[in-house]
C-alpha cells in the first residue's frame, strides 16, 4: 500500500485557478493545509478564489497570462520572493474547443495548442530546475479523457491533451531518479464553464452549456478525488462517469470497438 503523504504548510501552484477545476483543487488543497499560489488572468475573480480558501493570508494571487512567457518568468520570481519554493505545480489551464476539423481555422488550431500544450510546457520547464535543485515535488498536467480517445468537434483540444500527456511520460521518465514526481490528470465531463469558452472554427467562444458538462461531475467531487490520489502518489487518474471510465477502458481493450462506437454518438 502506498504511504499518504500531507499538504500541510506546502506550496501548491495552480494555474486556471480562478474559476471550475483550478477553483476546486485550489479549496481542497487549502483544505488540506496547504499554502496555494493561484495563478490566472483576471486579478479580481483570483481574489475571490483567495477569500473563499482556509486561512486566506497564507495564499496569494498572480495575474498573469500563461501563453506570455515573460509574464510567466515574472510570475516564477515572485514565487520564489514570496515563498521560496514550490511543492506542486498544477498545470490546469486550458482551453477546450467545439468545431469540426473541415471548419477550425488553423489560428484556432494554434491558439488551443498555445494554450494547453506549449504554455504548460514552458511554465515547467520554467521550474523545473528548483524541483530538480530541491530533490523533490510534483508535477501535475490536467489532461483530459478527449487526449484518450479522440472525438468528434474536439480534435484540436484531444491533440492538444494527448501531447501534454505524452511530454509528461516522457519528463517522468528522466526526472523519477532526481525525486521529482510526474502525474497526469484525465478530467470526464464536469461541471464547469469549459464549453462556455470552448473556441468555435473562427477562434470565438461557443457561447452556451453542452448538455454532457452539465450533467457532468461537480466540480468539488473532481477535485477531492484528484487531491486524493495526488496525496497518494497516483500517477494516472481518471476521473469522471461510467462512460467515461468504459471508453479508456476500450482504448485499451479494443480500440476498433471503441472507435465504431464514437462514430455513432452525438458529442457535441
Amino acid at each position: 500500500m502506498k504511504q499518504r503523504s500531507n499538504l500541510a504548510h506546502k506550496v501548491v501552484w495552480i494555474t486556471g485557478a480562478s474559476s471550475g477545476l483550478g477553483k476546486a483543487l485550489a479549496q481542497h488543497c487549502a483544505l488540506h493545509g496547504a499554502e496555494v499560489i493561484l495563478m490566472a488572468r483576471r486579478l479580481t475573480e483570483l481574489e475571490k478564489v483567495r477569500q473563499s480558501l482556509s486561512d486566506p493570508d497564507r495564499h496569494i494571487c498572480i495575474a498573469a497570462d500563461i501563453t506570455d512567457e515573460n509574464q510567466v518568468r515574472h510570475a516564477y520570481e515572485q514565487v520564489l520572493a514570496e515563498k521560496g519554493r514550490v511543492d506542486w505545480l498544477i498545470n490546469n489551464a486550458g482551453l477546450s474547443q467545439r468545431a469540426l476539423i473541415a471548419d477550425t481555422s488553423m489560428q484556432t488550431e494554434r491558439a488551443i495548442m498555445e494554450v494547453d500544450y506549449f504554455s504548460q510546457v514552458f511554465l515547467t520547464k520554467t521550474v523545473l530546475p528548483l524541483f530538480l535543485k530541491q530533490k523533490y515535488g510534483r508535477i501535475i498536467f490536467v489532461s483530459s479523457v478527449a487526449g484518450l480517445l479522440g472525438t468528434q468537434y474536439r480534435a484540436s483540444y484531444s491533440a492538444a491533451k494527448a501531447a501534454i500527456h505524452m511530454w509528461a511520460n516522457s519528463l517522468r521518465a528522466e526526472v523519477a531518479a532526481q525525486g521529482v514526481q510526474v502525474s497526469v490528470v484525465f478530467p470526464g465531463f464536469v461541471k464547469t464553464n469549459v464549453s462556455f469558452n470552448a473556441l468555435d472554427g473562427a477562434g470565438k467562444p461557443q457561447g452556451h452549456q453542452d448538455a454532457a458538462i452539465e450533467n457532468g461531475l461537480e466540480p468539488q467531487a473532481f477535485a477531492q478525488l484528484v487531491v486524493d490520489a495526488l496525496l497518494q502518489h497516483e500517477e494516472y487518474i481518471v476521473v469522471g462517469g461510467r462512460k467515461e471510465k468504459l471508453g479508456v477502458l476500450m482504448s485499451r481493450l479494443s480500440p476498433k470497438t471503441l472507435y465504431k462506437m464514437i462514430r455513432k454518438i452525438k458529442v457535441k
